[in-house]
């Protein structure tokens, strides 16, 4: 038997695998990272750590995760996603509240690989994530106002708010060329995607605006100064007496990590069918990951579902296709650092605008909200909750209230309808209801409601054959509606019960106990052997 350990560490085919088509993984790698570097800066100068964090993240976090993770072409790194839940923890915590926070996050994203909580990700619905994506989708465009317009990020947590005073303060005093070039980049990149939607246009967007800004002499904000290579690791943030403080902001960073990275995975699995990701190793490569970015002043990390689609859609063979993303950003970091440090903030923030557009599939969307009411409420308040409150929240609304939906349909699914009825020799008449459905707490009402009302009869029939679950609150309901009959000289005959619902109603003393083999009869509630 494979240890806990064993069973989310890479195995040696995994590893072998990078052996297979190294050359193609490796323009693969090229591809991507072209498609990184200036998603990689933009996160970072959203998340308040700056450009440097980001790439840093997409350096240290994207080969690891890429080393350790569960998917064979996932492409980690910095994401819009992530920064929404970073933009409110840097300004109560600062830095390195948010460098601890990723520390404890990949610990508890650990604790998940081990526990192997990755499967639970199958259970949320669709109208969930497409209401998260619009969410998350609406926040990166807000966050990018301030650099779109030139003007310094004004002071706030809601982004919608922090958008509006950015917009009042271009207002008193416009600042064109910014808004220009956040235009220009946006445009290039959405008509360059219409054209060829195979070729990254998001590089050749920051380099035009970059070009324009520098012959222009434009008074732009830039990114500025970029380390040639990595800083040294350090844990010189860490507070141990902050710690219970973080967390919770760390619990929401990790559950956000392994929910953004679980569905990225899913989609590469999706794009090429047959192959499956291990959700444990996935959990476990984000939380090394996660563990090691902070270190080297990076941000959290998640798998970023447009990276992985584009690494997809390459042709990627193995996990050296998203490794050598990573090696090959650091080289550029290496070799052009100074030049990156001239690309104008605004430019960036085009190319972000134009990302969040093209996340929300409007096709997909559109069928989910005409499917039922019901999906529409779901998707709906999934969406607004992630712009009024924050992604997790959002996230837990929108399971919250399908499971709620789910259960109204259950109790609509519940029916107890009389089977026969027939006056019986000498006694007076006998009904049979015949109950189809799952007896569950939201169903226990009706059911109580629906025997409470039998009149007139001597003995009641209840056929449990159709029963396809039950609960502790469905059973003792039914145990409370018997006991009222049996107190009104009804008596009540329970068949049909199979043996696994029968150990739940015989467990709350619905039932007498499970009878002996050799006579097999099913007992019935008034102590009466079932016929």
């Amino acid at each position: 038997m494979n240890s806990p350990l064993a069973s989310v560490l890479p195995s040696p085919a995994d590893l072998r695998s990078m052996t297979r088509a190294p050359r193609r993984d490796l323009l693969c790698g090229l591809t991507v990272a072209v498609v990184a570097l200036p998603l990689a800066l933009g996160f970072g100068v959203t998340s308040g750590l700056g450009a440097a964090a980001g790439l840093v993240t997409a350096i240290v976090a994207g080969a690891l995760a890429a080393l350790c993770g569960g998917s064979a072409r996932q492409v980690s790194g910095p994401t819009g996603a992530m920064t929404v839940v970073l933009v409110p923890i840097v300004h109560r915590y600062g830095a390195d509240g948010v460098l601890t926070v990723g520390l404890l996050a990949g610990l508890m994203l650990l604790v998940l690989a081990f526990a192997r909580a990755g499967a639970a990700m199958a259970y949320v619905p669709a109208p969930v994530i497409a209401g998260f994506t619009i969410g998350i989708a609406c926040v990166i465009a807000l966050q990018q106002i301030p650099n779109a317009l030139g003007v310094p990020v004004p002071h706030g947590e809601q982004v919608a708010v922090v958008a509006a005073r950015a917009g009042e303060e271009f207002a008193a005093a416009p600042h064109w060329p910014a808004l220009l070039l956040a235009l220009g980049s946006a445009a290039l990149v959405l008509a360059g995607a219409r054209w060829k939607p195979t070729v990254p246009f998001s590089l050749a967007a920051v380099a035009a605006t970059t070009a324009v800004a520098e012959a222009l002499h434009l008074t732009v904000t830039r990114i500025g100064t970029l380390p040639a290579a990595l800083p040294a690791p350090s844990l010189g943030f860490l507070d141990v007496g902050r710690v219970p403080s973080l967390l919770a902001p760390a619990a929401a960073v990790a559950a956000l990590a392994a929910l953004e990275s679980l569905l990225s995975a899913s989609v590469a699995d999706g794009m090429r069918p047959g192959e499956r990701h291990d959700p444990g190793k996935e959990l476990f490569g984000q939380g090394i990951a996660n563990l090691a970015a902070p270190l080297f002043g990076g941000v959290p990390a998640t798998g970023a579902i447009a990276r992985t689609a584009v690494n997809v859609r390459s042709g990627a063979v193995s996990r050296l296709a998203a490794l050598a993303h990573a090696v090959i950003l650091a080289g550029i970091v290496a070799v052009a650092a100074p030049l990156v440090g001239r690309v104008p903030l605004a430019a960036l923030a085009g190319v972000l605008l134009a990302t969040a557009v093209r996340m929300v599939e409007t096709d997909a969307v559109r069928a989910m909200a005409r499917a039922t009411r019901g999906d529409a409420l779901v998707l709906a308040l999934t969406a607004a909750s992630t712009l009024a409150l924050d992604l997790v929240r959002a996230v837990l609304i929108g399971l919250a209230v399908s499971v709620l939906l789910a259960l109204r349909a259950a109790v609509r699914g519940t029916r107890l309808t009389p089977a026969a009825a027939d006056e019986l020799p000498g006694a007076a008449g006998t009904v049979t209801y015949r109950f189809d459905g799952p007896l569950l707490f939201a169903a226990a009402h009706r059911l109580s409601r629906s025997l409470a009302d039998v009149r007139g009869v001597g003995t009641v029939d209840l056929r449990l054959s159709g029963l396809t679950a039950v609960d502790a609150t469905g059973a003792l309901a039914l145990k409370d509606a018997i006991g009222e009959l049996r107190g009104r000289g009804i008596e009540v005959r329970v068949t049909g019960v199979e043996r696994g619902h029968r150990r739940v109603l015989e467990s709350l003393g619905v039932l007498p106990e499970i009878p002996s083999p050799k006579t097999g009869a099913i007992p019935s509630a008034a102590g009466a052997p079932a016929p």
